[in-house]
Parts: C-alpha cells; structure tokens; sequence
C-alpha cells in the first residue's frame, strides 16, 4: 500500500507543475490521485481532501480566465490580444517542440503567449507600444492565475498529505 500511497503521491506533485505550468494537467491529476486513492481504500477516508479538490478544480478554471482578464483589461488589450495569445501558446509549444533539442516546449509556452498577444494586438491597433504593453498585461495576469492555482494545488496535497498520511503508513 505505501508504494501505492507514494506513486500517487507522485502524480499529485506532477500536478502541482502542471497547475503552475500551462500544457501540464494541474489539479485533475491531483484530483485523480485523492480518487484513486479513495477507491482503493474507501472513500471514507479521503472525504475532505476529495471535497477540497474538487472546489480547487472549480476555482482553478475561473481563476485563470479572470487573472488572464484582470491582466488584459489593465493593461488595455482587445480581444485580439488575447486570442494571439492563446495562439502563441499553442504555436509557441509545438512549434518549437521540434526546433529545439532541450526546452523548446518550456520555452515556447513562456515566450509564444507574449508574442502572440502583442502581434494579435499589433494587427488590430497598428501601435508597437500599445501592442507591448497589452501583451504583457495578458501574460502577467496569467502568470498570477498560475501561481495562484499553484498555491491552490500545494494546498490540496498538503490537505489530503495531513489526512490520509497516519492511515496510509500504518496499513
């Protein structure tokens, strides 16, 4: 059972990355580790860490639609900005899957959101500067929406870690 136990343990902390790092599933891993752990030993014994991550999950979706509008409205940016950004995304994390042997995803995922806006706002304003500044306003917003689901995720681990750790070493 403790092999069990650590493996999902495992999986919950790929989740915490995947909750800060955008293209890695994030806190429906951390989800699926609390249920996995539930079947097999009752889920009794993860009622409150399952109750708190699937509230975590609810937030995670709506924080990081808000901290990616928060960001964008400060700062100015139209629709435009935003949808190059989620272009850039995409485009900046299989584009350069293939283009660069070590980090090339990692690398596009932090630089094809930023680029993407400001090119997205550049083809509606037509103003460099004003095109800079909103897409950096989207990034930061998201940013802060990742970390704050970061925080969320360690939460949750942390949450079923106090729960289940006592009956988890001593079966």
């Amino acid at each position: 059972m403790a092999v069990l136990y650590w493996s999902l343990v495992a999986l919950m902390v790929v989740g915490i990355v995947g909750a800060v790092v955008p293209g890695i599933p994030g806190v429906s891993l951390i989800l699926a580790g609390i249920v996995i752990w539930g079947a097999v030993n009752g889920f009794s014994s993860v009622g409150i860490p399952l109750i708190v991550a699937i509230a975590v999950l609810v937030c995670s979706l709506g924080i990081d639609f808000l901290a990616t509008y928060w960001g964008a409205k400060k700062a100015g940016a139209s629709n435009w900005g935003q949808i190059g950004a989620i272009v850039g995304l995409f485009l900046g994390f299989f584009g350069l899957l293939p283009a660069l042997p070590f980090g090339g995803p990692l690398l596009g995922i932090l630089l094809g959101p930023l680029l993407g806006a400001i090119v997205g706002e550049f083809l509606y304003r037509k103003d460099i500067m004003i095109a800079v500044k909103a897409g950096l306003g989207i990034v930061v917003g998201s940013l802060v929406g990742n970390l704050i689901q970061g925080v969320l995720a360690v939460v949750t681990v942390g949450v079923f870690l106090y729960t289940t750790f006592p009956g988890a070493m001593s079966s």
